[in-house]
């Protein structure tokens, strides 16, 4: 969607067709297609590049903000395309997009008379918004790449999904021309039924294509299934969803000796490329033999049965809906060498300041009453006095991560390792004042917070030669509920409801008997049902009040009883009548009533 590199060639349009290169310490992180015509390829060393292509422009890509400002930008204009909402951004430059509800409605409304002249729907009230295409093929490039066209596709009765795949698409294809007209970045997309299948053969024609894996799906009649011929070919780490380790383990068992490094690559590269089909048809793999090489201690869950359907081509994850605010912000950074405290507390400055500034950014926005552009918000966000923005959330947990570099071997050589120690704590409520300047916030932090945490995470004065250090502010919740639509409950609204939802259980100085907080007026039946039935979770709807009670899921109706609670979804708070002394109650009070029945007289 938007790599490093494109945006430098947006601002700079003449780059695009030179051999242009982003680096990141001594790291080539990434490189437009020219330059990997040339020869440069990601995570390459600079020095390494620049005596392939001499003439490569390298440009410093150290500041992540105008690639997440731009990801950002892309990804917001994405969502429009979505009915379901399910637009999961995976890193800067990349975004799952289900359009299932979409493909399902123009699959109906679909005139297989007029293939030719057919119309997308866009919407499912205007029917003017959308676009013309041809429905007789496929748009852009198949996998394989023998598309047999319409009519043989239903007469082999694959229409279901080969239509599906067809409109998808055309929509795909739509979308691309969008983001181009309208934000200058090209893109590559692939389409398929899971999130897998349509990663992998989106890769198959970059820069500014789009590829269709076609069916089959599943291997019928002696055919092999078009997944499993497609997968086959992958080398077993280019797989999403098998890291590295447990790629490199699995390379490992199928050759029965440690892969290779490429000593070219800074973050493990193999000259041994073991593809998916040598693991697939390797004798006696499978789940248990998968599990021995990757379980134990420590292992996710389930991850043998996790790789083993990965490598038969089955993924079942969802598409995630959108976001208003990302789930974790981390900013990290890597090191030739860094094992003495003041280097470590120089660099905590940094990544702070830079978390920070994220924080207030990503979770921050301008207050509905204020005269300040929402397109300036990124300018203003990271002001050390900023009364004009409020939270949209806040992170509730801070972690530090270190990388350190393994002792050296007796022969001189050094063991390559990715592991990395983690400790977290409660983030401290201080990064919330806004009126304070990210400096001062930084600087409090470091000395409070992070400096301790270090020391829990690395007790030894010295030694440590880390290689990288991480900050992350994890478990980000929405605040209260707002014009914004935020998630949390609004306690304002409990407050101005009070009175009207406790004036059933107000102790009076009379000597009236309490009255029932139903009315005369509720239909007899229902109130019997009740009575029998203590415990009543209840859902306004127009016309009353449906209530889900009893153990039998039983749907009954009661009218002009008002006993809610306000919440954000407007339901009423679920009542409680004893069976023992018919007193009505709110449910947090049953527990209580009870023990006091219990009470010897």
């Amino acid at each position: 969607m938007c790599k490093y590199a494109a945006v430098f060639e947006k601002e700079d349009p003449k780059l695009r067709y030179l051999p242009l290169a982003v680096q990141q310490k001594q790291i080539i992180v990434t490189c437009n297609y020219e330059a990997r015509r040339q020869g440069l390829y990601k995570l390459q060393r600079v020095t390494e590049a620049r005596r392939k292509c001499p003439d490569a422009i390298i440009v410093l890509g150290e500041d992540l903000t105008p690639f997440r400002n731009a990801s950002k930008e892309n990804y917001d204009f994405l969502k429009r395309f979505a009915w379901s909402g399910k637009v999961e951004r995976l890193g800067f430059d990349e975004v799952f997009i289900d359009v299932t509800d979409m493909v399902d409605y123009n699959l109906e409304v679909l005139n297989p008379h007029s293939l030719h002249s057919s119309f997308f729907h866009l919407s499912r009230n205007d029917p003017i918004v959308g676009f013309n295409f041809d429905c007789s093929s496929i748009a852009g490039h198949v996998v394989p790449p023998n598309d047999f066209g319409i009519d043989i596709a239903m007469k082999q009765d694959l229409g279901g999904l080969y239509l599906r795949l067809l409109l998808g698409s055309h929509l795909a294809q739509h979308v691309r021309h969008q983001l181009e007209e309208h934000k200058g970045y090209s893109s590559t997309v692939g389409i398929s039924t899971s999130k897998l299948l349509s990663k992998l053969v989106g890769n198959v024609n970059k820069p500014k294509g789009q590829t269709t894996l076609l069916p089959p799906y599943n291997a019928s009649g002696g055919s092999e299934s078009n997944v499993t011929s497609f997968l086959d070919e992958h080398d077993i780490g280019k797989i999403p969803g098998i890291g590295f380790k447990s790629a490199q383990r699995i390379r490992n068992h199928v050759l029965a000796r440690p892969a290779a490094f490429d000593a070219g690559l800074v973050y493990g590269g193999t000259k041994d490329n073991v593809k998916v089909r040598d693991v697939r048809m390797y004798p006696l793999m499978g789940v248990k033999v998968l599990e021995q090489l990757l379980g134990g201690p420590g292992a996710p869950k389930d991850i043998a049965i996790k790789i083993w359907r990965l490598i038969n081509g089955i993924d079942t994850t969802e598409v995630a809906c959108a976001r208003e605010v990302p789930q974790q912000i981390s900013i990290e950074d890597s090191y030739i060498r860094l094992d003495t405290m003041a280097e470590v507390e120089r660099e905590l400055r940094l990544l702070s300041k830079s978390l920070l500034t994220r924080i207030r950014i990503d979770l921050s926005c301008i207050r509905d009453n204020d005269d300040v552009s929402a397109d300036n918000q990124g300018e203003h966000a990271a002001d050390s006095i900023s009364p004009s923005r409020e939270w949209l959330a806040y992170p509730k947990t801070l972690r530090l991560t270190t990388r350190p570099r393994p002792p050296m071997n007796p022969d001189g050589t050094r063991s390559r390792t990715f592991n990395r120690l983690s400790r977290s704590c409660d983030m401290p409520s201080l990064i919330l004042n806004l009126d304070e300047s990210i400096e001062h916030l930084s600087e409090t932090l470091v000395r409070d917070t992070l400096v301790p945490l270090f020391h829990r995470l690395h007790p030894e004065r010295s030694g440590w030669d880390l290689s990288l250090m991480n900050l992350c502010a994890a478990s980000i919740s929405l605040t209260a509920a707002s014009a914004r639509d935020g998630a949390g409950r609004d306690i304002s609204k409990m407050f101005k409801m009070q009175d009207l939802v406790l004036k059933h259980w107000k102790v009076a100085d009379t000597d009236t008997a309490p009255v029932n907080c139903y009315s005369a007026d509720v239909d007899e039946r229902a109130l019997e049902n009740l009575e029998k039935k203590p415990y009543v979770t209840s859902k306004e709807t127009l016309g009353g009040v449906v209530g889900e009670g009893g153990k039998d899921g039983a749907i009954e109706t009661t009218q002009g009883c008002d006993s809610s609670w306000e919440s954000d979804d407007e339901g009423p708070w679920p009542n409680y009548n004893c069976a023992k002394c018919g007193l009505a109650m709110p449910d947090f009070a049953t527990i209580a009533h009870e023990r006091f029945h219990n009470f010897p007289d």
